[in-house]
């Protein structure tokens, strides 16, 4: 099929790319080029004929109308997304404005186009979301998709508000949607200001690696290019209307995750003195920070045969030695704006 992949040069979004071109569909890549994208993240089929790059806005109409008629997708993965959530707390509106608005015109662009071809029930538009929509967990329990929505967040706000739409747009408008909410994704190509590419990259430059309170937080990991190969299935054999949890059933507090980097790196790469774990360091906690999540994903794995390939061990030692192979690619984006700065104290917050 041919797929219109929103958020194609973005972490996630790259990785459903790739994917998708060695499965042989056709990608149009739509990407606004905004601070985290990162074109090299799909340089490796940048010369497919079956890879097609266009660089616009998802909030753009006229843009998507004009994207949509020439390239004329059998399915839409809609994945761009502002979805740092420090950067949230100091900047909501960009995110209100890309993950609410700029989906509520893909959606009617994407509306558009499938009445006009006569509305076509083999279409579909697949929404990704995440498990922040769900809020925090106490010690116990998993979010299913029958958990009712807790957003904690400005991100996870307007990610669900955007789930919210999609879902609007199926049941009022007949859209064949299907919606998947993924836990904390990782792996290769990671932007760098996020946990794990921020404790490799810290780790090596000897710098501290910060962790926020006493690091009980604990969230499930999911290896990206299992995300990716879940995302694909869930577009080809999903249900509509129907949405998908995704998890790598993968917990973690974020202080035994990065104690586990810090003991791969002193193999991987060790220091002429010390450990890694020495450079460890709390920090102020940030506001409205989530206790816990946890993902159920028996409706995937019961329906569609899905289940996560990559334990987080395993996982962690291919994204780590990802990073010391790809200097090339990590070392520029470190001068990007508010990359390594602490952000998301909800000081000086722009209004």
């Amino acid at each position: 099929m041919k797929i219109l992949v929103t958020g194609g040069a973005g972490f996630i979004g790259s990785a459903v790319v790739r994917l998708a071109v060695a499965r042989r569909h056709q990608v149009v890549n739509l990407d606004a080029l905004t601070y985290a994208a990162c074109l090299e993240n799909v340089a490796m089929v940048a010369d497919n004929p079956a890879y097609a790059f266009v660089q616009a806005d998802i909030r753009d109409r006229a843009a998507l109308e004009t994207i949509f008629a020439a390239h004329q997708p059998d399915a839409v993965m809609h994945l761009a997304a502002e979805s740092h959530v420090d950067r949230s707390i100091d900047g909501p509106g960009d995110f209100i404005s890309t993950n609410v608005t700029g989906t509520y015109t893909l959606l009617e662009a994407a509306r558009t186009y499938w009445q006009g071809r006569g509305r076509p029930q083999e279409f579909r538009f697949h929404h990704i979301s995440t498990d922040e929509v769900f809020g925090s967990l106490g010690p116990t329990g998993r979010f299913s998709e029958d958990t009712a929505y807790d957003p904690r967040s400005p991100y996870s706000a307007s990610k669900a508000a955007s789930d919210h739409l999609v879902r609007a747009w199926h049941h009022t408008y007949g859209l064949p949607v299907v919606m998947t909410n993924c836990s904390n994704n990782y792996g290769p190509y990671h932007f760098p200001e996020k946990l794990i590419p921020v404790t490799i990259l810290n780790a090596l430059a000897g710098k501290p690696l910060p962790i926020y309170g006493d690091g009980s937080n604990v969230r499930d990991w999911l290896y990206v290019e299992d995300h990716a190969d879940a995302l694909l299935l869930v577009l080809e054999k999903g249900r509509l209307g129907r949405s998908y949890n995704i998890g790598g059933e993968n917990e973690r507090t974020n202080l035994e995750l990065v104690r586990t980097l810090c003991a791969i790196l002193d193999e991987m790469r060790p220091k002429l003195q010390g450990a890694y774990a020495d450079q460890i360091s709390f920090v102020a906690d940030r506001p409205g920070h989530d206790a816990r999540y946890a993902i159920d994903p028996t409706r995937i794995c019961e329906e569609l045969g899905w289940r996560p390939s990559v334990t987080v061990e395993e996982g962690l030692r291919r994204t780590v030695a990802w990073y010391l192979e790809n200097e090339e690619w990590w070392r520029p984006l470190l001068a990007r704006g508010g990359v390594g700065q602490r952000l998301g104290q909800g000081v000086g917050a722009k209004v």
